[in-house]
């Protein structure tokens, strides 16, 4: 998907480095779709996460092409947009985002294992203020959406019922919890069961 620039489309952007991709993230990406809307999901491959070890890194284009393997849906689209763009922080790639497709409904997606640690990332606040945050499910942690730093410090933006559906028109700050997903998988244990 090339989109134009003013392009209105609703779009969720599923960030990570995808050390590998599994059905986690493919569950997360079609409840997205499903339940807000949105015409597809594009999951941004990150060269590396600032806050992990670059030891535990499989090769970025095994990464990708693993990606592209594990989403096989022709609205799910695997991007190394902050590879091209020497993008490491989410803040600074919603900032290009939305300054190259100012139309388009963006909607950052994580699981709730993330909003656990989000106050960890660079610029965190301005996430929350750039583009609405869904938030899916993780098993194990149920209590982020009321626990969690970025839970509390913008709990006055949290939507609920239909307006939790509306998210992708919805003006930042916004975000919801979805407790529809409940996938298991995760790509530490992934890495551990192959051995790497």
């Amino acid at each position: 998907m090339v989109p134009q620039r003013h392009d209105h489309s609703r779009i969720g952007l599923l960030g990570g480095s995808f050390n590998p991709a599994h059905e986690g993230h493919r569950e997360i990406s079609l409840a997205a779709m499903n339940l807000l809307g949105l015409e597809a999901v594009w999951w941004l491959v990150s060269p590396r996460n600032p806050l992990k070890d670059p030891e535990s890194y499989m090769p970025y284009e095994e990464r990708l092409w693993r990606a592209r393997r594990m989403a096989q849906h022709p609205s799910i689209v695997i991007s190394n947009f902050e590879e091209r763009r020497r993008l490491l922080y989410t803040a600074d790639t919603l900032e290009a985002l939305t300054e190259l497709w100012p139309d388009m409904r963006f909607v950052w997606l994580m699981g709730a294992d993330s909003l656990e640690t989000i106050h960890e990332w660079k610029d965190w606040r301005r996430i929350f203020e750039l583009i609405p945050i869904a938030v899916f499910n993780r098993p194990g942690h149920e209590t982020a959406p009321e626990a969690s730093v970025a839970a509390k410090e913008f709990a006055a933006f949290r939507r609920e019922g239909e307006e939790a559906r509306a998210l992708a028109d919805a003006e930042p700050p916004a975000w919801a919890f979805f407790a529809e997903t409940a996938n298991p998988a995760s790509a530490t244990d992934l890495r551990a069961r192959w051995g790497i």
